[in-house]
């Protein structure tokens, strides 16, 4: 019995959102138990365990904020990383975790490590305040809005790549030459609409796209 998967996106909530679609192609009597995995795609309740353990692998990698956004598919029995790093760290440390996983016969790390710029830096600061700092968006994270009186060394040494805001965001800022891509889920599409016309105007923005998602909508096919 072979099955086609499709798996959609880690959410900036710190909440990856993924679905798998499984479907017959025929039906044929089951194998022996130890034939049960073939070298192209995995049984049921084994393609089910593998995306939650994923999904759990790349919640908790301890690189992973709201600067960066992943996401991840399946083919056949390999897992596709894609998405954005802030720093390359994050890019290998996704793809050792999810290697560690039985089952995973290999992983396509197509993830983009984005390129260090001060520039850069100083967008990611605008458009954190403008968005974290508006009334109606306060809810999305548990973090105080600012970064200190006194920032960190690693702040002072390499700027806010290097010292990003800790704890709970639900919209994630991906920021690549000074081009914003917003990731996530909200609760409504105003604030959706809200967080990206908070981006739009924060000084040096060349451009905003909105990918946050809506709560209860069904998520985005890969």
């Amino acid at each position: 019995m072979r099955y086609r998967m499709a798996v959609g996106t880690l959410c900036a909530a710190l909440t990856l959102t993924a679905s798998a679609h499984l479907t017959a192609q025929s039906k044929k009597p089951a194998p022996p138990v130890e034939n049960t995995y073939n070298t192209n795609t995995w049984e049921p309740g084994d393609a089910q365990r593998i995306v939650q353990q994923v999904r759990h692998q790349l919640l908790t990698l301890p690189n992973y904020g709201v600067f960066d956004s992943l996401s991840f598919g399946i083919q056949g029995r390999t897992i596709v990383l894609r998405g954005y790093a802030s720093r390359p760290v994050l890019k290998s440390d996704a793809e050792r975790a999810v290697k560690g996983i039985p089952g995973v016969a290999s992983v396509d790390n197509q993830i983009k490590v984005l390129p260090t710029s001060p520039f850069d830096d100083t967008i990611r600061i605008g458009v954190y305040r403008r968005i974290y700092g508006q009334p109606a968006l306060r809810r999305y994270t548990g973090a105080p809005v600012g970064f200190g009186q006194f920032p960190s060394v690693a702040f002072a040494a390499g700027g806010i790549t290097n010292d990003p805001p800790r704890g709970y965001h639900a919209i994630h800022i991906i920021v690549d030459r000074g081009h914003v891509t917003l990731t996530g889920v909200v609760d409504r599409e105003s604030d959706a609409n809200i967080a990206s016309m908070q981006a739009n105007g924060t000084s040096g923005v060349f451009s905003v796209d909105n990918e946050l998602m809506i709560a209860g909508r069904p998520a985005r096919k890969e």
